[in-house]
C-alpha cells in the first residue's frame, strides 16, 4: 500500500518519538496498528466484492450466450424435423398414388421364385 524504505521508517519513528513522547508512543503505535488493520480488511472486503460482482457478470454473459446457442439449436432441430416430416408426406403420397398394376417389390420377388420352381 505505502512504499517506505527502512531509512524513511526510522526517520518517521524518531519524529514520532520526539513529537508524541515516550510515554504515549506505545499507545499511539497500537492504535495506529488497529487502524491499519481495519483499513486493510476494508480494502480486502471491497476487492472481494468487486471480484464477486465481476464473476457474477461473467456468469450472466455466459448464461445468455448458452441460451442463445440453445435457442439456435432448437430452431435448427425444428426445421430439420419439419423438413423430414414434409419428405415423409411426399413419400407416402407417392406410394399412395402408384398405379394398381405395379406390384410391390416383395410380391415381385415371390412371383419370381414361384416361376423358377
Amino acid at each position: 500500500m505505502f512504499d517506505f524504505s527502512a531509512g524513511e521508517l526510522v526517520v518517521v519513528m524518531v519524529v514520532a518519538l520526539v513529537v508524541i513522547g515516550p510515554e504515549r508512543l506505545p499507545k499511539v503505535a497500537r492504535t495506529m496498528g488497529h487502524l491499519y488493520g481495519r483499513a486493510r480488511r476494508y480494502v480486502n472486503n471491497v476487492k472481494s466484492d468487486i471480484e464477486r460482482d465481476m464473476a457474477i457478470e461473467e456468469y450472466r454473459q455466459l448464461q445468455q450466450k448458452i441460451q442463445a446457442e440453445a435457442a439456435s439449436l432448437h430452431e435448427a432441430v425444428g426445421q430439420t424435423a419439419e423438413a423430414a416430416s414434409k419428405r415423409m408426406q411426399e413419400i407416402n403420397r407417392a406410394i399412395a398414388e402408384q398405379p394398381a398394376d405395379v406390384k410391390p417389390l416383395a410380391d415381385a420377388d415371390k412371383s419370381v421364385e414361384t416361376h423358377k420352381s
